[in-house]
């Protein structure tokens, strides 16, 4: 079965739920670039009445962005906002997520009561389940779409909007949110005796000791591999935080780096605090509290933990 079929069945599945969310209009940006073939055909015709020579095993010319109108403003302005959409609403789903599993016992117990008395675990790894799906969906149709572009106008204009939406922190793949969703993942799944269950049997997550690296694998050979070595003191991030910008730091070496005391905070940092990685300001405002990622190294690395606890 094609992707495309694939999506719409997820897409029906979704409508059938109480609650919106934005999606990647897949099917209707495909009949964009369909009619921007028009555009391609335009510009082959304008080159053979010019007396320029085509075959099979010479490039087509190149319809970049700034001279195809109809993608200019019906292509690439649609998905920017559709990404833009998408990130807020994960992020958004996936704090009230955590904020569920962290919150006091008789919170989750009036929570659970209202589920008609539901496996309180069960319940929190279906919605992560729900939450990567989403994720994993939109994150294909958005690479195959783009590609399909780069196919149709022979340009590289949509690999240069992937890059785009990555400096904008539109993707979702480099999302803090995503680290967090897989660490909570890791926990449930350590609470169950190290047993995947059936409800991840698309998705695989992994935390080493050697390297500091979490890998995130996907279906249709989406990879992400998120370095979890603090760049600062270059040991594994303890008390982790990452920033706006999605650099993982220990929470004593960022407020080190922002010039704030640690009982004071990250999000106690100046407006004009930079990144110490990619030097852009006002991440520390925008902060995330890997309190699961903190968690799992508890877990696993028991006395790598109780060691760096003590000399922190």
């Amino acid at each position: 079965m094609k992707f495309g079929e694939i999506f719409l069945e997820y897409r029906q599945a979704e409508e059938g739920s109480d609650k919106f969310c934005p999606h990647v209009e897949y099917k209707r940006l495909k009949k964009v670039l369909k009619s921007c073939r028009a555009c391609k055909a335009a510009a082959l015709k304008e080159s053979d009445s010019n007396g320029q020579r085509h075959d099979d095993h010479q490039t087509s010319p190149t319809c970049q962005l700034e001279s195809c109108q109809l993608c200019d403003q019906n292509f690439f302005s649609e998905l920017k906002k559709e990404a833009s959409d998408i990130a807020c609403c994960f992020s958004s789903r996936v704090r009230r997520l955590l904020q569920l599993h962290s919150a006091p016992g008789i919170q989750r117990y009036l929570v659970t009561l209202c589920q008609c008395f539901k496996n309180d675990q069960l319940a929190m790894m279906q919605k992560c389940q729900i939450l990567i799906e989403y994720a994993m969906m939109n994150v294909i149709a958005m690479q195959k779409i783009l590609k399909k572009y780069d196919k149709v106008h022979c340009s590289v204009n949509g690999r240069n909007f992937k890059s785009k939406m990555r400096a904008e922190h539109l993707e979702i793949l480099q999302s803090p949110w995503l680290i967090k969703l897989g660490a909570l993942y890791l926990n449930f799944n350590e609470s169950n005796g190290g047993t995947s269950t059936e409800i991840f049997s698309q998705f695989s997550c992994n935390l080493s000791d050697t390297g500091s690296i979490m890998t995130l694998i996907f279906p249709d050979s989406v990879k992400l591999e998120y370095d979890l070595t603090c760049p600062i003191c270059l040991d594994t991030v303890f008390n982790p935080y990452a920033l706006g910008c999605g650099h993982p730091f220990c929470k004593s070496c960022a407020c080190t780096a922002a010039s704030v005391m640690i009982f004071q905070g990250i999000k106690a940092a100046s407006d004009v605090s930079k990144c110490p990685v990619c030097r852009e300001v006002g991440t520390y405002a925008n902060a995330v509290n890997m309190m699961e990622l903190d968690l799992l190294q508890k877990k696993r690395f028991k006395q790598y933990w109780k060691e760096r606890h003590a000399s922190e």
